[in-house]
């Protein structure tokens, strides 16, 4: 880390990281495609939401997908 950057507090760390995969998804991928994807992710973690079990897969998929779509938006 240079001494540019700011320092990330330990406690928001982990949504720090996912927000910068998420960055670096719509980086490789662009803003459509990635809006895309986060709506088939959406739609995929709700059907996989359907049984208890896939519950466990499925909110994740939702949430990745919820935060893919807002990253790509804006």
């Amino acid at each position: 880390m240079t001494d540019n950057e700011k320092r990330v507090p330990w406690f928001l760390w982990p949504f720090w990281v996912i927000w910068r995969f998420l960055a670096w998804i719509v980086s490789i991928t662009g803003r459509l495609l990635a809006v895309i994807l986060g709506f088939v992710l959406m739609l995929a973690g709700l059907l996989v939401s359907v049984t208890v079990v896939g519950l466990i897969v499925g909110v994740p998929m939702i949430l990745l997908g919820v935060l893919l779509v807002i990253r790509g938006l804006f």
